[in-house]
């Protein structure tokens, strides 16, 4: 995804010359595509993520687009109070990026585990939260974001992430995207993780238990219409993230739930506890958590057996 976004944010600075890209000192072999082209559009602050954001919080103030481009769990934590008090306090037009949430610096251990940043992030109004599926839905929100007046903040994916089958590159502001047709359980998912719940879907369907995907990259302040209009479809509901359980894509569809006396269950798949003894790769730490595509189908039959017949 982190190639998919350094392309598409390349293109759009041939043609938008406030477009700005600051790194802190990270994306080495990705951002080059863009230094190159625009020098004078680029800089690496280095490791100092909170000056990087008053950076950017003066360009934005001076015309420009800045994007921030580092670790999210740097990206999200360590400059949240200059992200709070500067583009979110001011609305202004920073696009803070968190390359590889979740488990993607699996083998960097807990420090490097971004499981709260969309959490975080969310709690904030006026702050657009985005977690793209995969790198061809990464490249139409890069273009949905252009018309956002606001700061954004985008997780992309390290590196590695299969495209969602069924997605297409689909993506609009407040819309969960279906990418697999069902009736009896949603699997609502949001980022790379994506995949594991199409995969899990598929083993339910062998098992003649018809199970619905949909993507919802966004996660806003307050539930949208079509999150609630599609929630209210199904009597049983999983939500799968690669982060905390409370705060992120879980709570909003509870919220979205019980503001709107929606009669499905609700199970939130994600992870409910500090890993901070765990480490390896990707797949190894999303198999402790619960959140292989076996696991998430198991969790799609007990939401289903609790549900009335």
């Amino acid at each position: 995804m982190r190639s998919a976004f350094i392309a598409a944010l390349s293109a759009q600075a041939a043609t938008d010359a406030r477009i700005f890209l600051l790194t802190g000192d990270l994306g080495w072999t990705v951002v080059e595509e863009f230094a190159g082209k625009y020098p004078g559009r680029f800089l690496n602050a280095g490791v100092a993520e909170q000056n990087m954001a008053g950076l950017a919080t003066g360009l934005a103030q001076a015309g420009f687009v800045p994007f921030t481009y580092t670790i999210a769990t740097f990206a999200s934590m360590r400059a949240y109070e200059q992200i709070r008090n500067g583009p979110v306090l001011h609305r202004l037009p920073v696009r803070i990026v968190g390359v590889g949430g979740g488990f993607a610096y699996g083998h960097a251990g807990m420090t490097h585990f971004a499981l709260e940043d969309l959490a975080i992030a969310r709690a904030q109004p006026g702050l657009t939260v985005i977690a793209p599926a995969d790198p061809a839905q990464t490249k139409s929100v890069m273009d949905a974001i252009r018309a956002v007046e606001g700061p954004v903040y985008l997780r992309v994916g390290k590196g590695g992430n299969p495209e969602v089958p069924g997605l297409n590159g689909r993506f609009a502001l407040g819309r969960p995207e279906v990418v697999v047709e069902g009736s009896e359980v949603l699997l609502l998912a949001t980022g790379g993780i994506a995949v594991n719940a199409v995969e899990a879907s598929r083993r339910l369907r062998a098992d003649e238990v018809s199970a619905a995907v949909a993507v919802m990259a966004h996660l806003p302040h307050a539930p949208t219409p079509e999150l609630r209009a599609l929630l209210g479809r199904f009597k049983a509901v999983v939500t799968v993230e690669e982060g905390y359980t409370a705060g992120g894509l879980g709570s909003l569809a509870a919220e979205a739930i019980a503001q709107a006396g929606l009669g499905c269950r609700l199970l939130i798949r994600g992870v409910h506890a500090s890993p901070r003894e765990r480490a390896g790769s990707t797949a190894f730490l999303q198999a402790a958590e619960r959140l292989s595509p076996a696991a998430l189908a198991d969790s799609a039959r007990t939401v289903l057996s609790a549900v009335p017949k």
